[in-house]
């Protein structure tokens, strides 16, 4: 996975599918606890499906972030694991954006 340091507040991470995606998620999970200060925006571009284990770590990720008061934004995500989303209630759960700037705009933007 791709994590880039987009400022000094916010990091931009590019999961790809199982089984990259849990190394990915352990990866950003560590970026996470040394550095408490972060929002993510994760672009899903590389994700084309997800399954339980996936969507748990997700929201331990989520958890860790609210704990911080940090956001978490999801962006790029394909019609299939969209559906997902909406099948389980997670589109409540989770923040959407289109893309990865619009993501960018929108943890800027809450933290104004």
């Amino acid at each position: 996975m791709s994590i880039q340091q987009w400022s000094d507040t916010i990091a931009v991470a590019e999961p790809e599918n199982d089984p990259v995606f849990t190394d990915d998620m352990t990866s950003l999970m560590d970026m996470l606890r040394e550095d408490e200060s972060l929002d993510v925006v994760l672009n899903f571009a590389g994700v084309s499906y997800l399954n339980s284990s996936n969507i748990a770590k997700l929201l331990r990720l989520r958890k860790l972030l609210i704990s911080r008061d940090r956001k978490l934004v999801l962006c790029g995500v394909n019609a299939h694991v969209w559906g997902l989303f909406l099948v389980t209630g997670l589109d409540k759960v989770f923040n959407f954006c289109d893309d990865v700037s619009m993501g960018l705009t929108s943890v800027q933007i809450d933290r104004e």
